[in-house]
């Protein structure tokens, strides 16, 4: 799963429309270049393939009154939106995905019905649960991971895993029902944007060429 993508759509579209850089600055803000590959230059190719591909559309933009260059603004197309909601969907139900892709999910899950993320969510507690299952057929984890020699610590982990996993896949699911957040339909949800001269005090700092553009 491409977490850049799903990350990039998702800060367009909380925008409406957005320059690359202001793209970069919700992502840093976020903190999104600490636990994913959302670095400056993966940010602006994304913007530019995904353009080319129809997922968005590109405005050219006059230069600034302050006399800065002009920037290609993105905004979302349908055909993005429906790729956008599709990988925000799977990345809630894939278990078996690094960190990243879940991390992603949780900061945009807001964009989708309370209803639908519920049922996401419990299809992967039941995921997690077909994969243990499939682990504990050939080991036995109350006979310890000694049953294979060190190798069984790789099995037990496997184990610790999904039941670490398993849980606090409950307990989001629990706090969702409670009324935890405002989704999709609920009313304005907290977006976690910056505006255009808002100072991002998790900003890396580091110029990019794609910054002016």
């Amino acid at each position: 799963m491409s977490v850049i993508r799903l990350l990039v759509l998702g800060a367009v579209r909380r925008h409406g429309r957005a320059h690359g850089y202001q793209v970069r600055n919700d992502l840093e803000f976020w903190g999104a270049h600490e636990w994913s590959h959302a670095k400056p230059g993966s940010i602006y190719h994304a913007l530019k393939q995904m353009a080319a591909q129809g997922l968005l559309r590109a405005h050219e933009t006059a230069p600034s009154t302050a006399g800065g260059p002009p920037r290609t603004e993105y905004e979302v197309t349908d055909r993005g939106t429906a790729e956008y909601l599709g990988l925000l969907r799977a990345a809630l139900t894939a278990h078996d995905q690094k960190p990243d892709v879940l991390s992603a999910a949780l900061g945009l899950m807001v964009d989708l019905p309370r209803e639908e993320v519920l049922a996401l969510l419990e299809r992967r507690v039941r995921a997690i649960a077909e994969w243990r299952a499939s682990v504990t057929e050939y080991y036995a984890p109350e006979e310890g991971p000694g049953q294979f020699g060190h190798i069984g610590e790789i099995m037990n982990y496997w184990v610790c895993s999904a039941d670490a996993g398993a849980e606090w896949t409950r307990g989001l699911i629990e706090r969702l029902r409670a009324g935890a957040y405002v989704f999709e339909g609920e009313g304005r949800p907290f977006l976690g944007i910056l505006g255009e001269d808002e100072p991002n005090p998790y900003a890396t700092g580091e110029p990019h060429p794609g910054d002016t553009r």
